[in-house]
């Protein structure tokens, strides 16, 4: 097995268990265990845990931004790039659950709270799309002129408990509803 083939299997084996059972409920041992790999094949590819963690929301992150600017048009109106990034996001996690079930566990620890108080409160760093096109609209008066933290919740709040419940089997998101709900998030914001 080559060494790359074992890293993906370790990030994958963590993101499974990580996501299902939260961080304290993932050893390492569990892990290397999942993985199919020795304990201390993990410490050849990550320092400690806390770089393994780090490294698998980065991972994760470059693939949602990835999956964002595929098809975005930054010329095209806040309103239509605002669509874009919900619709893709929503897509995204029914896609890839347990991308999303990680990134709430990331972002509601001290791992994330440092992560999302930049990209909230801050424009110090790459993939912050989310921020500049709240910005932008705010600039244009086209988005209220709240605190950005308020126009975050406002505008991804929704989408999150909704993927949780599509996830949870309470609804089921088809284009409609997706659609309902990008135009729902949009009415919270938009001036």
């Amino acid at each position: 097995m080559a060494k790359s083939d074992k890293r993906d299997k370790v990030v994958r084996a963590a993101l499974e268990l990580i996501a299902e059972r939260g961080y304290h409920g993932a050893p390492m041992a569990m892990i290397a265990e999942q993985a199919g790999v020795g304990a201390g094949t993990i410490y050849r590819y990550f320092e400690n845990k806390d770089a393994l963690i780090i490294d698998l929301y980065r991972e994760i992150d470059e693939r949602i931004y990835a999956a964002i600017m595929a098809g975005y048009a930054p010329e095209k109106p806040i309103r239509e790039r605002f669509h874009h990034i919900i619709t893709v996001l929503m897509r995204y996690f029914i896609e890839h659950p347990s991308d999303f079930r990680y990134l709430g566990q990331f972002h509601n620890s001290p791992y994330g709270a440092e992560v999302r108080r930049n990209i909230i409160l801050s424009n110090n760093g790459d993939n912050y799309i989310y921020r500049q096109l709240l910005e932008e609209g705010v600039s244009q008066q086209v988005i209220k002129d709240l605190p950005m933290v308020v126009l975050f919740a406002l505008a991804f709040g929704p989408l999150k408990a909704v993927v949780r419940d599509h996830i949870l089997g309470f609804i089921t998101l088809d284009d409609a509803m997706i659609e309902q709900i990008m135009e729902a998030s949009w009415d919270g914001i938009r001036r």
